[in-house]
């Protein structure tokens, strides 16, 4: 499908947008999901730009959408793109001089253990190099390795091997854990406390940014529980890292205190977290509900800043698609959450904390579908700021409207 053919089937129902109902939001997502991997070489002979975060999100996506329509080509989709990251990202920069694996193994070794070595973000610019100046601006720009990349990667593996039963999916994703633990996380002066960068090199050397960002212990937490939780499920004895120590160690850098954020990326993030947490506890998989309460407290906090603070009537110039609609993902998971808990109310049971603060939460339900009906209007993809960065826009966007192959520790829900 070409990508004019895709965009038709993305406005036609744009008359009242904020009530698609299922069906036309899984075709929505459908076609955009189409277009990107036609636009970015993974179902055609495109270019074959490569970029982690979007790509983790697009493996979710083509799981959920192989589960909502039963077409197994969705499937296919994001094993083949599982297959392109790994050996593209899990590569040498084609303009880097060295060549091969970030892991250094060699040729069967590597694609057995692809994530070893952890994998590039998939910027355009080369890593800032030893001994240049650092540019606050440009780094943005600049390739090396993120953590924050890296739990979304293993998030999907993860999904992946739920999916489809295969084991090899999930010890990808623990050993990429183990990987980003060894190197991510170092102990501060005086050896009692442990910190984590913000951004690493290419080999995971050097730091590049040497600040911690916010979530990132709670992202290496709830990531190791997941994957511990999966591990435990699949069919034979688990092989490679248990995540033991790696989960322990994360939960201590967590600061139940210190988690809002007004962000509306980092605040989709705490809802989606909450949810995890709901969700691996359901399972048998996880006890801390005092996390989950904390996740819901700090949302909650963040959202009424988010709120107040303008932001959602600013000028479509001067807003990002892709953090608004990690928003609008997290929403959906409260309301989720929501659901569950009422049905916990009628049997008796559950958290009447959670259920008061999910209760609050539904206040802002209608964000979720103002956010995506505004991202939807045709006007607001034709700037600079949507094409851009269109590949993270339209994949995220596919997650808003159809978020279930993302959130839900799978193959169902409960």
């Amino acid at each position: 499908m070409h990508l004019r053919c895709a965009l038709l089937l993305v406005t036609p129902t744009i008359v009242s947008s904020s009530k698609l109902d299922q069906r036309a939001r899984i075709e929505n997502a459908a076609a955009l999901m189409t277009s990107f991997a036609e636009r970015t070489g993974l179902s055609s002979e495109g270019p074959g730009q490569r970029y982690l975060w979007t790509d983790a999100f697009a493996v979710c996506n083509f799981l959920g959408l192989a589960r909502a329509t039963g077409e197994a080509r969705y499937t296919d989709l994001a094993l083949t793109l599982i297959h392109r990251v790994h050996h593209a990202l899990g590569q040498r920069r084609p303009d880097d001089a060295q060549r091969g694996w970030l892991s250094g193994l060699l040729a069967r070794q590597a694609e057995a253990h692809p994530t070893r070595g952890g994998l590039r973000i998939g910027k355009k610019l080369p890593e800032r190099s030893p001994g240049e100046p650092f540019d606050d601006q440009l780094e943005w720009d600049r390739d090396g390795q993120y953590f924050h990349y890296l739990t979304k990667w293993m998030h999907a593996l993860d999904q992946a091997s739920r999916s489809t039963g295969r084991p090899e999916l999930n010890l990808w994703a623990r050993e990429l854990a183990e990987t980003a633990h060894r190197a991510f996380v170092y102990t501060a002066e005086g050896g009692t406390r442990r910190r984590m960068y913000w951004k690493m090199s290419i080999d995971l050397a050097r730091p590049l940014v040497r600040s911690m960002g916010q979530h990132d212990p709670l992202d290496g937490y709830l990531t190791c529980a997941e994957l511990r939780a999966t591990a435990s499920r699949l069919p034979g004895e688990p092989s490679g890292p248990s995540l033991e120590d790696e989960a322990r160690r994360f939960a201590a850098m967590v600061d139940k205190d210190d988690l809002a954020t007004a962000d509306p990326l980092g605040l989709g993030g705490l809802l989606v977290d909450a949810d995890r947490v709901d969700q691996l506890a359901r399972q048998g998989a996880f006890s801390d509900s005092e996390l989950r309460n904390a996740l819901l407290k700090s949302a909650l906090a963040g959202l009424k800043q988010y709120v107040e603070g303008g932001d959602l009537q600013r000028p479509v110039e001067h807003r990002l698609a892709f953090r608004e609609l990690g928003l609008a993902i997290g929403l959906h998971a409260a309301a989720s959450m929501r659901e569950a808990a009422e049905e916990d109310r009628s049997r008796s049971r559950g958290s009447l904390e959670a259920r008061a603060l999910l209760e609050k939460l539904g206040r802002y339900d209608s964000l979720r579908s103002q956010i995506v009906a505004f991202w939807l209007e045709p006007d607001h993809r034709s700037g600079r700021f949507w094409t851009e960065h269109r590949d993270i826009n339209e994949v995220m966007l596919a997650t808003a409207l159809a978020p279930e192959g993302f959130l839900v520790l799978g193959p169902e829900r409960r």
